[in-house]
């Protein structure tokens, strides 16, 4: 197999082919390898090869998970593999070996997968662009002037490039499914509960954390979250087990769905036409596969949604840089931490307590407006961005210039919709089905009520078999 045909596979494909004997694992590790060294010079997506693991592990010990020998890699914030390095794309955290595996990890593990490597990410995962003082910048894949995403950028990058067919990635914000959008990938982010955060935490960054994947097929999707899912000793969530596994629920049409779209955005920001008009579009395409569709969006106080996502945000990362600060004896300064994640920093460390039970207060009432309009609809359908891919430079977290509250408008102003997911805790998904007029992929973004990944699955499936688009191939991919 040359690195041409390795990278034509996904994850559910390259492991049939370890099931049948066509190909051992450790051959599937060496092409891997040579596929990231090959795009990462392009791309700086790859922090660390973990080369010794490639050329040393025994195949024997691989479990005979559904996923047996496939290679993958982990972002450098999240679920952690013990032994390995997580700097968390900050100096501050610099050198830091985790000591313990995530329950994630544990759950990759078993499904067969194979830790390969380390992705970039911005500092703490804090933007959604994976550009950084320690790490430096991430480019994009279809356009190397153009940001890869954030927070899960090198993963994003690297599974467009096809060097691993899927990759860990993990969203507080969009984290997922901005980096799923801008690369062309399916980037879902699970409802909360879903996917442990365990062995330490149960609501890391303030509940609004998602664990998963970036994959470039739906089938992989499912069948990665058939593998992980579930709760652990001590989950403070406890989501429902689905009635069948989400596998299955691609063998079958779904359901009529009533499907609402939002071709503009609720918190009164501008759209660019492109992404607009492939929501239209995507409509349409719902509406040709025999959905309900029309044009409706739920009642949100931009206002105060923007300011109760500020404060839970800012305030979680106070505990965490305290946190590293007292684990790595380095002071919290420009020495060690970017100009953005510093004003950040002194934003949430001035908040009081009132100020965090109000922004308790106002989320509730968001998930039950959430709630209450999954009652009527099935589905909701936006853009994932509002705007086309930005070039890079624009939104790093190491620039003068920007208090927090002006810093947080801009980055809504380009991702409005994927942070409600993560304040309400629902499931949400970003599929690639279109593309703009410059040739780079747009996402379309799908939520659904709290625990229903099996709706936004099932619909995710029908759409790629009417418009696929795992043939289309970015400007940086692996060559033969």
């Amino acid at each position: 197999m040359n690195l041409e045909e390795y990278s034509s596979y996904d994850a559910v494909g390259l492991a049939d082919l370890v099931r049948r004997g066509e190909i051992r694992p450790a051959e599937l590790w060496a092409l891997a390898a040579q596929a990231v060294e090959t795009v990462n010079p392009k791309l700086n997506a790859v922090l660390e090869l973990f080369s010794a693991r490639i050329e040393g592990l025994d195949e024997a010990s691989i479990p005979e998970g559904p996923f047996r020998g496939v290679p993958f890699l982990m972002k450098d914030v999240g679920a952690a593999e013990a032994g390995r390095k997580q700097e968390c794309g900050s100096r501050m955290l610099a050198g830091i070996v985790a000591e313990e595996d995530w329950e994630l990890m544990r759950r990759f593990r078993a499904a067969g997968l194979v830790n390969i490597g380390r992705t970039a990410c911005p500092e703490f995962g804090l933007t959604f662009t994976t550009e950084s003082v320690h790490s430096g910048i991430t480019c994009n894949p279809w356009d190397t002037g153009r940001i890869a995403g954030g927070s899960s950028g090198g993963a994003g990058a690297m599974v467009a490039a096809g060097a691993v067919p899927m990759a860990h990635a993990n969203d507080g914000g969009g984290s997922t499914r901005i980096p799923a959008a801008i690369n062309g990938l399916v980037g879902l982010k699970c409802s909360r509960g879903r996917v442990s955060l365990g062995p330490n935490f149960s609501d890391l960054s303030e509940f609004l954390v998602s664990e998963f994947a970036v994959t470039r097929t739906v089938r992989d999707t499912a069948a990665l979250l058939d593998a992980v899912q579930g709760g652990a000793p001590g989950e403070p969530f406890l989501m429902q087990a689905p009635a069948r596994s989400y596998l299955d629920e691609l063998a079958d049409p779904p359901r009529k769905l009533k499907i609402a779209y939002a071709p503009g955005t609720w918190l009164g920001q501008p759209i660019d036409p492109e992404p607009g008009d492939a929501v239209r579009r995507t409509a349409a395409l719902c509406e040709s596969l025999g959905h309900d569709v029309e044009e409706a969006a739920p009642e949100i106080n931009a206002e105060a949604f923007v300011e109760s996502f500020g404060s839970l945000w800012s305030i979680a990362l106070v505990a965490n840089v305290e946190a590293i600060s007292r684990l790595t004896q380095r002071p919290i300064t420009s020495d060690f931490l970017e100009k953005i994640t510093l004003v950040i920093y002194e934003f949430g460390k001035a908040k009081s307590s009132t100020a965090y039970a109000e922004a308790i207060a106002a989320v509730d009432q968001f998930a039950r407006t959430l709630g209450n309009f999954f009652e009527q609809y099935d589905l909701l359908l936006t853009p994932t961005l509002a705007k086309e891919t930005p070039a890079t430079g624009l939104y790093g977290l190491d620039r003068d210039g920007s208090d927090f509250p002006g810093w947080l408008a801009e980055a809504i102003a380009v991702i409005p919709w994927t942070p409600m997911a993560n304040l309400c805790g629902t499931p949400a998904i970003s599929l690639p089905l279109a593309m703009s007029q410059d040739g780079l992929p747009l996402g379309m973004h799908f939520m659904a009520g709290m625990g229903d990944e099996a709706t936004l699955l099932g619909l995710a499936g029908a759409l790629e078999e009417a418009d696929p688009w795992i043939q289309r191939r970015p400007a940086v991919r692996v060559e033969a």
